[in-house]
């Protein structure tokens, strides 16, 4: 069991590695606040998160859940994305016990996803909005913009099939 274990820490490691490491290389132009919004609206979300280099833990995530093509799909999607900051709160035991739980990583996982294209501005009327896992997300813009607990730290980084809003938390279904 130690083996198993080792070996898919290791695994998650080396695949942290490998989306950091590409996404060092083309990490500025995803935060770009100039014309850089043409050139990233090419990429889809799955794309656009490798770019940005702060969704790494994110990305491997997905990848786990099986949920690449998906985000990579026609969409629009708008993705509460956890930056590895958001990740890191989490106890390492028990994010290798959600990253080897499929079917929990992928009910987190679309936890944080909603259908439909929802930028900066379409949020400030909102006060809740329905996940594509079936959960409601409470909204709150009296103080920034909070989704949960989760604060949004970045808005609207645009992809070709929707948009992803960085947040401080991993958000968990039910809690």
């Amino acid at each position: 069991m130690f083996a198993l274990t080792q070996s898919f820490t290791q695994r998650v490691r080396f695949g942290l590695l490998a989306v950091f490491s590409a996404g060092l290389l083309v990490a500025a132009p995803a935060f770009a606040h100039d014309h850089g919004d043409k050139k990233m609206a090419e990429s889809d979300i799955v794309d656009t998160a490798v770019a940005a280099g702060s969704f790494n833990t994110l990305v491997t995530a997905v990848q786990a859940a099986g949920l690449v093509d998906t985000l990579k799909g026609e969409g629009p999607f708008t993705v509460f994305a956890p930056t590895d900051d958001a990740f890191a709160k989490i106890p390492q035991a028990d994010l290798e016990a959600l990253l080897a739980d499929k079917e929990k990583l992928t009910e987190v996982l679309t936890y944080h996803v909603v259908s439909g294209k929802v930028m900066a501005e379409d949020v400030a009327g909102m006060s809740s909005a329905e996940t594509v896992q079936g959960g409601t997300l409470a909204i709150d813009t009296s103080n920034g913009v909070m989704v949960n607990d989760a604060t949004v730290v970045q808005a609207d980084v645009k992809a070709s099939n929707g948009v992803i809003h960085a947040i401080d938390t991993v958000l968990m279904p039910g809690m």
